[in-house]
């Protein structure tokens, strides 16, 4: 051991808060993890290590199963040179030592000679053009490298562009202690329902419906109904509670205002590693290929969408959101897909509201795939939601009936006024409703064999996609990262 590295104070208060660690070999420490601490000046240069990287997660994994094969190179007052993303994989691997290997120096008195290391130990590398900008500058300019670097971040990161001038600020009001019982309900519905999140303003509107809460604790008048002014009061609510820290911001969202987010890697070698980890991951089984008849499920509204996807996934059942009555577009797949199908009969299974437009909705596809579409042996079927349905689950009515609606009379002579939302059925009272419907329709022996040899070629597949990803993994030399 050197004379520097036995005189460092940081590696002594190591060692002594460490004192099983033994010296591996001649050079190399195990260090305590929360010792060694990463270097700023690493971001500063090459792009933040995030412990979400798939590649740090598979160095991670690579640890858990070999351990750290190259020792960190640390600094005598404890900054890494070389290894931060070994040092991120190995917090994430749970490991409180990590071997390094300590240079004669200190960071804090030699901050030139440092950055000038920092860059020899990582000349390995996969760096991105800019990475190689800021190493260059780095190189050919120590004494003044950090300053130029920032000079360099801040020119980079400059936006070239007419920018509105933010005028006002917003400044919400508390959450007061009288929206308790308001924010309590809403926490139970959330609570519930925390399998099929994120959930709609809609969605915990109409559950709220089925045991209204006071808005306001001090005004016995202000119980929560179907009202505009309810549901300005809940919207406002929720997203003071969401910017409070009250509600999780996963917990809800708006699928009608979509966000796109294109699937990019960094680098080759991270794709190739996503690539492989997926191999042969995708296959699914027609389970229905052995049924007599071809059944479709067909949803109003894409509230109910996160509900009834996992159902009608198990089965693989071709699901349509049709938002209100399906367009062209939809009847005419549904159609195609019948025909290519060789079945004997097409199933509808409808998923709607209980109100004049949603009766007709099932009605109406099964005439149009009949009339224009030329589908005789059509069999529709209304699953959800019934009269029955809501005298069972004892649903609040979401409202009055729509007088516009062209079914209104209809509607109203067979079944009054009272027009109830699909969103006031518990979720998994949706799902079983709508499960024992399919088995209703299915021939369960045939679709058992399907699932049996399902599961004989998930086997097959397995086997296969380990001994590809083995050979493949060598062969591009995909193995532990830096």
């Amino acid at each position: 051991m050197n004379a520097a590295l036995q005189d460092a104070p940081a590696v002594r208060s190591a060692l002594g808060a460490a004192a099983s660690a033994e010296l591996r070999h001649v050079g190399v420490l195990d260090l305590p993890i929360d010792r060694v601490r990463p270097s700023p000046e690493n971001e500063q240069i090459y792009r933040p290590i995030d412990p979400a990287d798939p590649e740090i997660k598979a160095l991670a994994d690579s640890i858990i199963a070999r351990g750290i094969q190259e020792p960190l190179i640390v600094t005598e007052d404890g900054w890494i040179i070389s290894g931060h993303r070994r040092h991120a994989a190995a917090r994430l691997a749970g490991l409180r030592t990590v071997p390094c290997r300590v240079k004669d120096i200190r960071r804090n008195d030699d901050r030139d000679e440092f950055l000038r290391l920092l860059r020899e130990c990582n000349r390995q590398r996969v760096k991105s053009f800019d990475e190689k900008v800021r190493e260059e500058i780095v190189s050919c300019s120590p004494e003044e490298a950090y300053q130029a670097l920032v000079a360099h971040r801040t020119a980079k990161a400059s936006v070239k562009a007419d920018r509105l001038r933010i005028v006002g600020r917003t400044r919400r009001c508390r959450i007061t202690e009288a929206k308790g019982p308001f924010l309590d309900a809403i926490d139970a519905v959330l609570e519930e329902r925390e399998k099929f999140w994120p959930l709609s303003d809609r969605q915990i509107h109409y559950a709220l419906l089925n045991n209204p809460p006071l808005r306001h604790a001090a005004k016995p008048d202000s119980v929560y109904d179907n009202t505009a002014s309810s549901y300005e009061s809940l919207t406002e609510l929720l997203t003071r509670a969401r910017l409070a820290g009250l509600i999780p911001m996963e917990a809800i969202a708006d699928e009608t205002r979509p966000e796109i987010c294109w699937d990019v890697a960094p680098d080759v070698q991270v794709y190739l590693r996503e690539q492989l980890d997926g191999f042969l991951q995708g296959y699914w089984r027609d389970l229905m290929q052995s049924q007599p008849n071809h059944i479709e499920i067909v949803g109003e509204k894409n509230t109910i969408a996160p509900i009834i996807k996992p159902v009608a996934a198990d089965y693989c059942i071709p699901t349509t959101i049709g938002r209100g009555y399906c367009s062209l577009p939809p009847r005419y797949h549904i159609s195609e897909r019948f025909r290519r199908s060789g079945k004997e009969k097409l199933v509808l299974l409808v998923v709607s509201d209980f109100d004049p437009d949603g009766e007709e909705i099932a009605h109406s596809l099964a005439r149009s795939l009949r009339d224009d579409f030329g589908v005789e042996d059509i069999v529709p079927v209304k699953v959800a939601l019934t009269a029955g349905q809501v005298k069972e689950f004892r649903l609040a009515a979401g409202g009055a009936a729509k007088r516009t609606s062209a079914n209104y009379r209809k509607f109203v002579a067979k079944h009054g006024t009272a027009a109830y939302e699909l969103e006031a059925l518990r979720p998994e009272d949706l799902q079983r409703v709508l499960r024992e419907a399919i088995d209703a329709v299915i021939d369960r022996e045939a679709f058992n064999a399907e699932l049996d040899q399902e599961r004989r070629d998930a086997a097959h597949l397995s086997a296969l996609r380990c001994a590809v990803r083995d050979s493949l993994a060598g062969h591009f030399n995909i193995g532990d990262g830096a």
